[in-house]
């Protein structure tokens, strides 16, 4: 059975609990213990699929095809350990679910209530893979007090009490303001944010509280001392550097011996640190700088990119060079020409997304890398404008296109080189899909299978011509045109399995020029950095001594 850490924010980021979940789980790997790590969300979207970025952020994919919060994204690259649907669940899915079985019968003709049926919903979710690992780490999204968590909170406060004593805890994450005019950090948030927990029955065992400021004993004490916690297990987070700096610092402050001793563990094994120093190394002892443009259209919020942003920082370290990433707004390309905008880069990335808004001018950036001979990896749609680039310019289709713009459009005004995606195979079985079918869901997701040609650029990357990687995506390059595009010295150098779907296109005449169907962002971590992201880093490199 599985001991569980519930992990409760007051006024404080969402990033600021998921990197402390994340960190806490990289903590107690260091100690030898198997963790999953699990996020509540109470809002009520099923899933973050069908939303836009600009209100979600990136929408991280697992394994098994989960549409998820970014948060996951947090603890795969932390703990290594891979997402899987059930460590994912929005208020929506819980009353969702609730609804089919009261429809099924399954409640007898009872009255549906919050407590018990949604509340027992929450925690038959919770103690999925209860017998898996030594610790299950579940972060409630939200603030305490609000509306939307309540059944949340009351659902873990129940599985507290269902529990043998001593098998949960509760961690509450809080801000502790600096007011710069006075020279002092208010304790008071922290109170009453304890105090609203404690309200519905949950007694924090360790608090958390970030700070910019350090934090004096004496303030401690008072919050130990109002918030009915040990001083020990008031545990500082101050701000730093690099988010992959947070499991020594916490480990510095003594949040997994303070996690052990709340469960009684004692003598706990003493945690290798090793891996997490050699990544804080290679983060401060770095040999040169590369600078890269992420063409993209949802640079006003960065989060929308966060896993992107983060495996560069990965290709960095597994290089020990520094990566400066500049966000660059693929609509400015529409009515102005690239060059000024991205000549002085060392490498091009244009990402995934959806609809037409900023194509045009992603298109005229691969064409751009590719005349410039500069380093271009294009990601899910960015894969689909390198195509599109190639059949516009050198294989004389000069309408080509996507049907994802003519759907858009409503008429139809391009040769749809990128064509909507009807059937594919998924495990033994054959998944079809039509233009009219809802949003949420639908789409290719999950880890798919490819076979990379021998000899290709991406085959020397991998090492090996079967690799399996996560997809998300509802349209796709169309084979026919192959043999037309082939023809100009655009290879088809990663394929489906079934040789129908082309998964990764490559230059072969280009010093790096690769565009992937698939999500490899999804899979890096800073320990383990993806070896796209490490080869086109190490290209930027070259790019950066040739100028």
């Amino acid at each position: 059975m599985a001991r569980y850490i519930f992990i409760t924010g007051g006024v404080v980021s969402s990033l600021g609990k998921g990197l402390a979940s994340a960190a806490l789980g990289a903590l107690l790997q260091a100690r030898g213990f198997s963790v999953r790590l699990r996020k509540l969300d109470p809002y009520l979207n099923v899933d973050p699929g069908t939303m836009s970025p600009f209100e979600h952020g990136e929408v991280f994919v697992t394994d098994d095809g989960a549409e998820t919060d970014l948060d996951l994204g947090h603890y795969e690259r932390f703990t290594g350990v891979p997402a899987r649907m059930s460590d994912s669940v929005s208020s929506g899915r819980i009353y969702s679910n609730v609804l089919e079985k009261e429809r099924r019968g399954d409640y007898l003709g009872k009255t549906i209530q919050v407590v018990p049926h949604v509340t027992n919903e929450i925690k038959d979710w919770l103690a999925i893979g209860d017998d898996e690992v030594d610790f299950m780490l579940c972060e409630i999204g939200g603030t305490v007090g609000d509306i939307e968590g309540l059944p949340f909170f009351e659902a873990i406060r129940q599985f507290g009490h269902d529990r043998p004593r001593g098998n949960c805890i509760y961690m509450h994450l809080t801000l502790l303001p600096y007011l710069a005019a006075s020279g002092e950090l208010k304790t008071k948030p922290t109170q009453h944010s304890v105090k609203e927990l404690q309200s519905i029955g949950i007694a924090p065992d360790i608090l958390v509280c970030r700070s910019e400021q350090p934090i004096p004993d004496k303030e401690r004490e008072k919050i130990a001392l109002f918030c009915n916690v040990r001083k020990s297990d008031v545990i500082p987070a101050y701000d730093l550097g690099s988010i992959y700096e947070a499991p020594l610092a916490y480990h510095h402050e003594g949040l997994d011996q303070a996690v052990l001793d709340a469960f009684q563990i004692s003598p706990a094994p003493k945690p290798d640190l090793s891996k997490w120093l050699d990544v804080v190394d290679r983060i401060h002892h770095t040999d040169g700088e590369v600078t890269v443009a992420i063409v993209g259209k949802y640079t006003q919020l960065e989060d929308a990119y966060k896993s992107i942003k983060e495996a560069l920082t990965h290709g960095g370290m597994a290089n020990r060079v520094k990566v400066r990433v500049q966000w660059v707004d693929a609509e400015i390309f529409d009515t102005e020409d690239p060059a000024p905008h991205l000549e002085g880069f060392h490498a091009i990335l244009v990402p995934g997304g959806f609809g037409e808004r900023g194509t045009e001018g992603k298109i005229k950036a691969a064409q751009f890398a590719r005349e410039r001979k500069i380093p271009y990896l294009g990601i899910c749609l960015g894969m689909q404008m390198a195509v599109i680039e190639a059949a516009r310019n050198l294989a004389g289709l000069t309408d080509a296109g996507s049907e994802e713009f003519d759907h858009e459009a409503g008429k139809k005004r391009f040769t749809p080189v990128v064509y909507h995606l009807k059937e594919w195979v998924q495990g033994n079985e054959k998944v079809k899909r039509n233009v009219s079918d809802d949003k949420g869901g639908t789409m290719r997701l999950g880890a798919y299978d490819a076979t990379l040609k021998e000899g290709s650029r991406v085959a020397g990357v991998y090492g090996t011509t079967a690799i399996d990687e996560r997809h998300r995506h509802r349209y796709e390059v169309d084979i026919k045109y192959r043999e037309k595009l082939e023809a100009v010295g655009l290879c088809f150098s990663g394929m489906s399995p079934d040789g129908r779907l082309p998964e990764i296109v490559e230059w072969s005449d280009h010093p790096w020029f690769i565009g992937v169907q698939f999500h490899p962002e999804l899979k890096s971590k800073p320990f383990a950095p993806h070896p796209l992201f490490a080869d086109f880093i190490r290209a930027a490199l070259e790019t950066s001594r040739l100028v």
